[in-house]
């Protein structure tokens, strides 16, 4: 099992930046790939990027290419994402997620089984 908890979410203006951080303990973090995820009310939760165990690889959707990074430090057992430029349409509830397994895994299934409980992004125009 792996627990997550994100924090450094907030309020902030378009254009702006936000560093989201993703905290895990259980299970050896550095055995899990890990990404983040957000939804906005009455729409589905949306992937926004992931990390491979070592940090070598790395994924986003594309509406947030050149603007967010995924980042990951397993000595502490965190994973963080770096948002700049801030648009409106990125308010959401972000969540961490990880899942055991190699990037492989992920670039053929996309499967996560641990989730936090999510931090909220606010973004005024």
């Amino acid at each position: 099992q792996v627990q997550l908890v994100e924090s450094g979410g907030g309020l902030v203006q378009a254009g702006g930046s936000l560093r989201l951080s993703c905290a895990a303990s259980g299970r050896t973090f550095s055995d899990c790939y890990a990404g983040w995820f957000r939804q906005v009310p009455g729409k589905e939760r949306e992937f926004v990027a992931a990390i491979s165990r070592g940090a070598a690889g790395t994924y986003y959707v594309d509406s947030v290419k050149d603007r967010f990074t995924i980042s990951r430090d397993n000595a502490k057992a965190t994973v963080f994402l770096q948002m700049n430029s801030l648009k409106p349409e990125d308010a959401a509830v972000y969540y961490c997620a990880a899942a055991a397994g190699s990037w492989s895994s992920f670039l053929s299934a996309g499967k996560f089984d641990y989730w936090g409980q999510g931090t909220q992004v606010t973004v005024s125009s």
